[in-house]
């Protein structure tokens, strides 16, 4: 008999949001006058990973991203650009509410500041978590096992009374080889039959 769950960390991108990279790299690659394709290869080095370490902030994404795509865009902007690729995934949200005071409830998700600004309001579900681990904000990111551990430590458990959802596979098995109970996110009728499995 598996032993008793005291915790789901859960990640935030396509769990309790939808982000829709191909869109926001085409409604980027139109503002600068670039297709999609030359956004998105311009916008996948360095710049992207020192954004979700807090290496930078609001200002610093934004001259970044505008020295990427040779363009220069006022911070407001940029900011509804940066973000216009985010749909709350309103489905999920009643089975992370039910989950409230049962487990401890901890968010790990690689982000960057403006991302967090963004969503924290469009999620009020985020003020029902016990802790958030955001990477921006403790400067390390998945798949390195720090992060895990910095999760499991907010949530007071063993790895193995926790389970993770990701809708990453490569975060998921990062997370099986710390020692948590890893499963792939995929939908919230999943989920569902997910926790159920888990006894909740």
């Amino acid at each position: 008999m598996s032993p008793r769950l005291h915790a789901v960390i859960l990640d935030l991108g396509n769990v309790l949001a939808f982000h829709d990279n191909a869109l926001l790299f085409r409604r980027l690659g139109e503002r600068a006058g670039l297709n999609a394709q030359e956004a998105e290869r311009r916008l996948s080095g360095a710049g992207w990973t020192a954004a979700n370490r807090g290496q930078l902030d609001a200002e610093g994404i934004r001259s970044d991203v505008c020295g990427a795509l040779g363009v220069d865009l006022p911070l407001d902007e940029f900011n509804a650009l940066w973000n216009c690729h985010f749909t709350i995934h309103e489905a999920v949200l009643p089975r992370v509410e039910g989950l409230v005071g049962r487990v401890k409830l901890v968010l790990l998700s690689n982000t960057n500041v403006l991302h967090v600004e963004w969503l924290r309001p469009r999620l009020p579900i985020l003020e029902r978590f016990d802790h958030l681990v955001l990477s921006c904000e403790v400067g390390l990111v998945k798949p390195e096992p720090s992060i895990y551990q910095e999760a499991l430590r907010h949530a007071g458990c063993a790895p193995h009374e926790a389970a993770f959802f990701d809708d990453v596979p490569a975060y998921v098995e990062a997370a099986n080889a710390v020692g948590l109970r890893g499963h792939v996110f995929t939908t919230a009728a999943a989920f569902d039959a997910q926790l159920r499995a888990l006894g909740l």
